[in-house]
């Protein structure tokens, strides 16, 4: 009974931080919209006086909004992986006898296809019950700029992708000098890419190379 009350408080969670994606996303999308303020850029000109293209009381909100929603997902997702640690231990612990599931103890929290919604469960039937294994990635970059025709955008990035693994980067310290020692090391050379994007994990190469920008890449990481 326990199980299946957390089982239940962990998809409502799901479906939670899948809302709060939307609406970052939503808002990131105004605000990196071509001639918009970006999610750092200047409210003032080139002379010190606020911007006459933009509603710099509006830009302030949106922005401080996006602050907010970053710290509620943060929270959410350390709840969701408690939760599903919890479950998956329970599960291992637990013998077929006493929960009338056959255990599989290859399972793991991970991506395993390559567009999986956050919201789901992976239901599999065993024996006449369900064996559950939760899907869950953190993000810890977001794609806040990116080029026309530059790499990233060529091989499927798109602005507000939220990074959850590019290459052996998935987590940690120093991660901008990270990302780009992976992108020199690889240069010429496909990058698995783990993105969440509007609720849903993706699965994607990217493969950094000269072009007529600048960087390997055409884009910019912002650190979550």
């Amino acid at each position: 009974m326990v199980g299946a009350n957390l089982k239940s408080e962990t998809m409502k969670l799901m479906e939670k931080r899948s809302g709060i994606e939307a609406e970052m996303n939503a808002i990131i999308e105004q605000l990196c919209q071509p001639g918009g303020p970006g999610l750092s850029g200047n409210l003032v000109d080139s002379e010190g006086f606020p911007r006459a293209d933009i509603d710099i009381p509006v830009v302030r909100a949106q922005r401080n909004r996006l602050a907010e929603l970053k710290n509620d997902h943060q929270e959410i997702t350390e709840k969701i992986n408690v939760n599903i640690q919890v479950l998956h231990s329970a599960k291992l612990t637990s013998t077929p006898k006493e929960s009338g599931v056959e255990m599989n103890q290859n399972a793991s929290v991970v991506n395993v296809g390559a567009s999986v919604s956050l919201q789901n469960l992976a239901l599999r039937d065993s024996h006449g019950a369900n064996d559950v294994d939760m899907i869950s990635g953190v993000p810890f970059a977001m794609v806040d700029e990116i080029a026309d025709a530059s790499p990233a955008a060529e091989d499927g990035l798109q602005l507000g992708d939220q990074i959850v693994k590019f290459g052996n980067v998935k987590a940690g310290d120093n991660l901008l000098q990270r990302l780009a020692s992976e992108s020199q090391v690889n240069q010429g050379h496909p990058i698995p890419v783990t993105i969440m994007r509007q609720g849903a994990l993706f699965n994607l190469s990217v493969t950094p190379r000269t072009w007529q920008g600048r960087g390997l890449l055409g884009c910019h990481f912002r650190i979550m």
